[in-house]
């Protein structure tokens, strides 16, 4: 036992060092552009976009706060205006599909996939979403209720002020991921030396067999759902090394999991919003589903007419 525990902690400080050198200086650097002219300057660019999908003007600022920052900077940007239940729900799901966005995106591009590539299936499931919700949605025209939540900034007049605020948030940020990696990495330790790893795969075997990958990408499917993209990519990248995860299925489970990630924080946080969840939760995980699946589709078609053109030529 106590040889599992050394090594899920040293798996715990490699995971979250290699982690870590991201998190830290992407939150700094949008911490600081917040309080500078370029997320307005963003902000005012967007505009005219906004009425596409079937948003006021105003409504670019939760979703740029959302994407350089998180969920919770979205929200609070949120309830800072007089939204209708309809603008509310698209703006959630909106953010339910791209948010976090340097920060997950660079994380989830460790274990091998561009950056823009996942960038551009965040950005463009939002935008998609967002047209059809306005298009087919006739209702939700009154005043959305917010609960008891409500906005909070912090008021920085000096650069000192601005800078110290970017290093304590992405201190905080980093003890708050190797809060959540290290017990992870013991557990996914424990779980691999036991062989209750192997289980858990095979009784994910069928839903993972269903979007097109093996057995062995169980565990960070499972990982990702529950806890978060940043955490799942974590698992993902020692799953690689430990597990022997094929780049392929490695792919294919990144692709799942930028689409449908933490699905209970990430829905539960909408409910003080006063919209209906529950559509939430359905489309992003459809959506990971189908977009899964029709990747793994093309890519074996693709493979196996490179092996029927291979066997023709020998």
């Amino acid at each position: 036992m106590k040889g599992i525990i050394l090594r899920g902690l040293k798996q715990g400080v490699s995971v979250s060092w290699t982690l870590g050198k991201i998190v830290f200086p992407v939150t700094i650097l949008v911490t600081i552009l917040r309080y500078t002219p370029v997320l307005p300057w963003i902000i005012d660019f967007l505009t005219p976009l906004m009425k596409v999908i079937g948003l006021p003007g105003e409504a670019a600022m939760p979703l740029v706060l959302g994407n350089a920052l998180n969920l919770y900077a979205g929200i609070g940007a949120i309830v800072s205006f007089d939204f209708t239940v309809k603008e509310v729900f698209i703006l959630a799901i909106m953010l339910s599909f791209s948010h976090n966005l340097f920060i997950e995106s660079t994380v989830a591009a460790k274990v091998g996939v561009n950056w823009w590539l996942i960038s551009g299936i965040r950005v463009g499931l939002a935008l998609i979403s967002a047209f059809f919700v306005n298009l087919v949605w006739s209702g939700g025209s009154d005043p959305a209720q917010y609960g008891f939540i409500a906005s909070s900034e912090v008021e920085l007049t000096t650069w000192t002020a601005i800078g110290l605020q970017g290093l304590k948030t992405a201190v905080i940020a980093v003890l708050q991921l190797s809060a959540v990696i290290f017990p992870l990495m013991l557990f996914m330790q424990f779980m691999r030396e036991s062989g209750w790893l192997d289980a858990l795969s095979k009784g994910f075997a069928p839903f993972t067999k269903f979007l097109g990958m093996k057995e062995n990408t169980s565990f960070t499917l499972v990982t990702g759902l529950t806890i978060g993209l940043a955490f799942g990519a974590g698992v993902m990248i020692q799953a690689v090394k430990e597990d022997g995860v094929s780049k392929k299925d490695m792919i294919l489970a990144l692709i799942f999991l930028v689409t449908c990630h933490a699905v209970i924080e990430d829905t539960v946080i909408f409910i003080p919003l006063g919209i209906p969840v529950w559509p939430l939760l359905v489309i992003r995980f459809m959506m990971a589903v189908i977009i899964t699946m029709i990747v793994a589709f093309i890519w074996n078609r693709a493979e196996n007419r490179r092996r029927s053109r291979l066997k023709y030529e020998y």
